[in-house]
């Protein structure tokens, strides 16, 4: 293995729809521990263009080549951010990856309904996941206070931003890696390995609920870790 890949250090985090960068805690602890320079993005989920600024402003302050890895809605900021020159690799968890000219919206198509997972949106527009079924849709392997605090403190995401098509989708470009959870109930596992075949993807199954950037943060690590190793070499 190339020395060059243990130079990429930077990774930064993209938390998605419902949530905040707190429950990339585990996965922060693990990779600081591991010597990397980890950066947690604080998306607005206000629309695609904001959360995109947001997470450029990140990179933007990197010392140099970067991992960046995206959750869920997460996916859909790190395809259209990911063009950033400092961006060396993809790391999708259980994560949305449309193509230039798609939205979000339209991965959708085609794939089985997900009745666990169930969005109440207000008259304003912002969606937050049903309260009676959080656990069941969202964290289905945390523990009953774990997943009422991950509830209790979720963040609304602009339905809006279902419907805005990418302008650039880097997974072209950046190599790409795909941690997949097998019991996510947010996606139809068909269409989380369909979107990650399409792009190219490396992929790794894991056991777990959709919120396996918190609970699986040591499977989540390791998958960065290649992701930083490979693409390191690569440059």
């Amino acid at each position: 293995m190339s020395t060059t890949g243990q130079e990429l250090k930077n990774v930064v985090l993209v938390h998605g729809a419902f949530a905040d960068g707190s429950g990339w805690r585990g996965v922060y602890d693990n990779l600081t521990a591991r010597g990397y320079r980890v950066s947690i993005v604080q998306n607005p989920l206000t629309s695609l263009a904001d959360d995109v600024a947001a997470t450029t402003r990140v990179l933007d302050l990197q010392d140099g080549p970067a991992i960046l890895v995206g959750h869920s809605w997460g996916g859909t900021v790190i395809t259209e951010a990911g063009v950033h020159p400092k961006v060396a690799g993809l790391v999708y968890v259980s994560a949305l990856a449309p193509d230039a000219g798609e939205t979000t919206a339209q991965q959708y198509e085609g794939f089985a309904a997900t009745p666990d997972f169930v969005i109440d949106v207000a008259e304003d527009g912002y969606g937050f996941i049903n309260h009676d079924k959080f656990k069941a849709g969202f964290a289905a392997d945390t523990t009953d206070a774990d997943a009422a605090f991950l509830r209790d403190s979720q963040v609304p995401i602009n339905m809006a931003v279902f419907a805005t098509p990418v302008t650039n989708a880097a997974w072209h470009d950046k190599p790409s890696w795909a941690v997949i959870a097998t019991e996510d109930k947010a996606f139809d596992q068909a269409m989380l390995q369909h979107m990650a075949k399409r792009i190219g993807a490396e992929v790794t199954d894991v056991s777990a609920s959709h919120a396996l950037f918190a609970t699986q943060p040591g499977v989540v690590s390791d998958v960065i870790v290649t992701a930083a190793r490979d693409a390191g070499s690569a440059r």
